[in-house]
């Protein structure tokens, strides 16, 4: 093989985004597209010179795809991704990977042959502003990790916005509001980064700004195995917005702010200087370091490429799919944390959790 025959099922906005990059990368051939609404699929398909499929189960039995691109919403992933790999496809899928815990777990139990390729469509990890944080953490530059703190309120929305799509801010719709629509990939870094918490207490509110049913505002409280601690704050009814990631370590602090890197590093071990200083008032010497970084890395494109050079050359995945479950854990905590009022535990019992997203889909505004 030495182009990878790509099917993509959900010709909405997203879809359509990725439709470019795969009509300018060489490595694909774009064999089929597919979406619930067959007359956008159909010219959809007819502008990219590609087959038209009414169904999954058509592209499938045509034969004519290596591997699937999922851009559907997002209940629908599971689903999809399941039948996909069962198949024998490659699946790439866009975040979240499935709208709660019990379903990433079956989704990624059905991806039972290895030399199938199962990713996830999590962009930022390409941006070298995470990539370069990423290095240094896990080159223990750091040293060991003592808070996070990431404020993510850029995200601001209005109510013609929420009222674009029936779907919108509905648990029936989309499964949750900020965490699961516009946060994902901060979730994805934040576990990237630092790990998951062992501990999530989370006060979520559902329709403070905006009439909607699912949360626009959330401030988290968690906690790691290490004593570490940390803060994640979320809203879509706030401007200007802020965007800080915060990390303080043994050896210093990095705060990305403003397509900026800053890394104040500590000269020697805080730990150690905190139990051996003979200085009641003293602190340890720093240094100040802007660290360079430039754009914001090759993002969807540079996540298809890849996918596609796991296929034809067996290089490892910037997003394995599997990964996926755990910004989607984290998220479903944060959300039931603050749904039953208590401090949640990982890992999280994702089929609790499931059961309690069914009764807030039953009671939900909008059918």
């Amino acid at each position: 093989m030495n182009k990878v025959k790509l099917g993509v099922i959900g010709a909405g906005s997203m879809g359509r985004e990725h439709l470019k990059h795969i009509a300018k990368n060489d490595k694909f051939i774009l064999a089929g597209v597919c979406d619930a609404n067959t007359d956008n699929a159909r010219k959809t398909a007819h502008e990219y010179a590609s087959a038209f499929f009414g169904t999954l189960e058509d592209m499938i039995k045509a034969g004519n795809i290596d591997a699937l691109l999922i851009a559907t919403p997002h209940f629908s992933h599971t689903q999809i991704g399941v039948a996909a790999l069962e198949a024998g496809l490659h699946v790439l899928v866009e975040k979240p990977i499935s709208v709660h815990k019990a379903d990433c777990e079956k989704l990624i139990a059905a991806h039972k042959n290895r030399d199938q390729i199962f990713a996830a469509m999590f962009n930022q990890r390409t941006d070298p502003k995470y990539r370069r944080l990423k290095n240094l953490i896990d080159r223990g530059e750091l040293g060991e990790i003592q808070r996070v703190n990431w404020i993510i309120t850029n995200w601001f929305r209005t109510e013609t916005y929420y009222r674009s799509g029936s779907w919108r801010a509905t648990w029936q719709g989309e499964g949750g509001g900020v965490l699961l629509n516009q946060c994902p990939h901060q979730l994805d870094l934040l576990q990237w980064l630092c790990g998951m918490p062992t501990k999530v207490r989370a006060f979520c509110h559902l329709g403070k700004y905006h009439n909607i049913e699912v949360e626009d505002e959330v401030t988290a409280y968690l906690e790691y195995a290490n004593g570490a601690s940390g803060v994640f704050i979320s809203s879509t009814g706030e401007a200007p917005g802020t965007n800080r990631l915060e990390i303080t370590a043994d050896r210093g602090k990095v705060v990305i702010e403003n397509d900026k890197v800053s890394f104040s590093r500590t000269e020697v071990s805080v730990k150690e200087f905190r139990k051996n200083s003979t200085d009641m008032w003293g602190k340890p010497d720093i240094w100040q370091a802007e660290i360079p970084t430039e754009g914001n890395g090759g993002q969807h494109a540079e996540i298809l490429d890849n996918f596609a050079d796991a296929i034809l050359k067996g290089k490892p995945l910037i997003a394995p799919a599997a990964e996926g479950l755990n910004s989607v854990e984290l998220a479903n905590a944060m959300l039931y944390s603050s749904l039953t009022d208590k401090t949640v535990e990982l890992p999280l019992d994702g089929k609790a959790y499931e059961n309690k997203l069914h009764k807030l889909i039953s009671a939900g505004k909008r059918k």
